[in-house]
């Protein structure tokens, strides 16, 4: 008997041969897809299912989105559930990208192939391809921001900076961090950089799950414990969500108004509340991921996979989850500070100016 699976190739390869346009519905053919996302608490995660649940459906498949609400033990039931329920490729942005192991192992065993979304999945040979930005550049954009903000490369300074990570389970939070310390490291080195706490390296500066809430408790701290008398320049931050917890820290010890300025405080994701933060003169940059670029990407990778076809991919070296190199599409992030944002996300469709009020 032919598999279904093998009937598409063979009607592909036919089309193809005869000169015939494939149609979309060939691949689509009502398929489940599964859409694993980790949390409705940040926009982005909102944004991210909503474009890819759009491009399925218009192609013909059957989108099944789930959020997890951070917890390990859910998204694991809810991949489970999606296997259960014929999921022929599983779309997951993972809490924690090292304890999905076993439900990967049963989705290999029955033929299902796994896309990793934006977050790395670790230490299993069960994931096929990864749909991502360049997460070294996030972090080397990052930082070159706050270089930029206090005109380090003429010399200026020395400044007091701070550093924060993004969360230990995530292992795009070690690709940011070691894109800034590439950029940042030199000048601290050379002392036209100070961290006054001592803290550096992701053991110490890491903000577990991304929480806004723990991000300013730690800013409260470091502000108390070295900066009663000092003046903290400029904060080193992976995500707008952290941002919105240093800047309200920083606010609670009146940075920002009279004559104490705020700091550079660099962000990701360019979520409403930061964009608007940066236009007001607080934040000073944030990263823009466009995820709906990411969504096509991910949503022509499904469709490759369907025909029977090698999704395409443009970096074969970076990605190593501890078990094989997975092979990955990378987009190109872009730095918003309050000199662009209207050209790079309003004039794109991106936010229009009302939600920007």
């Amino acid at each position: 008997m032919i598999t279904r699976q093998t009937f598409l190739k063979l009607a592909l390869t036919a089309a193809m041969l005869a000169g015939v346009a494939v149609p979309e519905a060939l691949a689509a053919n009502g398929d489940l897809i599964g859409v694993a996302m980790p949390t409705k608490s940040s926009q982005r995660w909102i944004d991210d299912g909503n474009n890819i649940v759009k491009l399925l459906a218009a192609k013909g498949y059957k989108p099944d989105l789930q959020y997890a609400d951070d917890d390990i033990p859910n998204q694991l039931a809810q991949i489970e559930n999606m296997l259960t329920k014929g999921a022929k490729v599983l779309v997951i942005a993972s809490i924690d990208g090292t304890t999905l192991s076993d439900v990967l192992s049963k989705a290999k065993d029955s033929g299902v192939k796994v896309i990793a979304y934006d977050r790395l999945i670790k230490g299993t040979p069960n994931v096929d391809f990864y749909a991502t930005f360049d997460n070294f550049q996030v972090g080397v954009q990052q930082a070159s921001s706050i270089v930029d903000a206090l005109g380090l490369k003429d010399g200026k300074g020395p400044f007091n900076i701070e550093l924060f990570g993004g969360s230990p389970d995530d292992n795009n939070a070690y690709f940011f961090y070691d894109g800034a310390l590439s950029v940042l490291q030199p000048y601290i080195d050379a002392k036209k950089l100070v961290v006054r706490s001592g803290q550096a390296g992701m053991d110490k500066v890491s903000t577990l799950r991304w929480d806004p809430a723990t991000a300013q408790a730690r800013m409260d701290n470091l502000l108390s414990a070295y900066y009663g008398s000092a003046k903290l320049d400029a904060v080193l931050s992976p995500y707008d969500g952290i941002s919105i917890g240093i800047i309200s820290s920083l606010k609670g010890v009146g940075y920002g108004s009279g004559s104490l300025k705020m700091p550079v405080v660099s962000g990701q994701d360019a979520e409403l509340q930061s964009v608007k933060s940066i236009v007001a003169g607080e934040q000073y940059s944030t990263i823009f991921k466009d995820t709906r670029e990411l969504a096509k990407v991910t949503v022509a990778m499904i469709d490759a996979i369907e025909s029977g076809q090698q999704p395409e991919v443009n970096d074969t070296k970076t990605y190593n989850n501890g078990k094989k190199v997975v092979p990955s599409y990378l987009l190109k992030p872009v730095v918003v500070t309050k000199a662009n944002w209207k050209p790079v996300l309003v004039d794109t469709g991106y936010y229009t100016l009302d939600q920007l009020k």
